[in-house]
């Protein structure tokens, strides 16, 4: 019984090692503070991370485990949702203010710890406080395995896109007054693809899409 017990045990051992040898451990840290950018001809005072709209970009493999630290050094209170993340052992690191955590004050900090697990694809986080989500925002790329392969044929390139809404407003001071009035909010004043505006909006023409900083 005892040699089974011992045969159970390393044969535990051995698949545990073989699902985290390929895993690594990823570290960021994210810096939320107001920036000024320039859209349809107007500058605006925005808050984002890391002084890019949008947001970095965070590449993993299935398997790794993600810790980022969040600095708010904004005006305003914010959380860090990881939509689509399955959160599976962690669904306290999911991000919702006031559900799965109190908010991030301005000033302080807070750190994310969690595992992907059993996911590929593209997914993306975003402020879970208010509307600062409209411009604290970026992509959540996750690749397979080292050694495994795309369920697909492997793309020759990957340019992440993000669809989101500019207004020319800031948008915390947009959702107070939508919330005062009892109305619904003031419609953005143009979509943009991966932050920038497309060619048909005042002064919009021949910005990147791809790795765009403000401007």
């Amino acid at each position: 019984m005892g040699r089974l017990v011992f045969l159970f045990a390393s044969s535990l051992l051995l698949m545990v090692a073989a699902t985290t040898v390929s895993a690594a451990i990823l570290e960021h840290s994210f810096y939320v503070k107001n920036l000024t950018g320039t859209r349809l001809c107007n500058r605006q005072v925005i808050t984002a991370v890391n002084d890019s709209f949008p947001g970095p970009s965070l590449r993993v493999r299935e398997g790794d485990k993600l810790i980022i630290h969040v600095f708010n050094m904004s005006p305003y209170k914010t959380t860090i949702h990881w939509h689509g993340v399955s959160q599976l052992m962690s669904a306290w690191l999911d991000g919702p203010e006031m559900i799965t955590q109190c908010a991030i004050r301005p000033g302080n900090n807070y750190t994310y710890n969690y595992r992907i697990t059993k996911q590929e694809g593209t997914l993306f986080w975003h402020a879970h406080s208010s509307f600062l989500r409209a411009t604290v925002h970026g992509a959540i790329i996750i690749h397979p395995r080292a050694r495994h392969s795309y369920p697909f044929p492997k793309p020759y390139r990957e340019v992440p896109i993000l669809l989101g809404e500019w207004w020319n407003a800031n948008v915390v001071d947009v959702e107070n007054q939508a919330l005062a009035l009892g109305i619904g909010p003031n419609i953005s004043n143009a979509y943009t693809i991966n932050g920038w505006p497309g060619d048909l909006y005042p002064c919009s023409q021949n910005h990147c899409v791809q790795n765009c900083r403000h401007t």
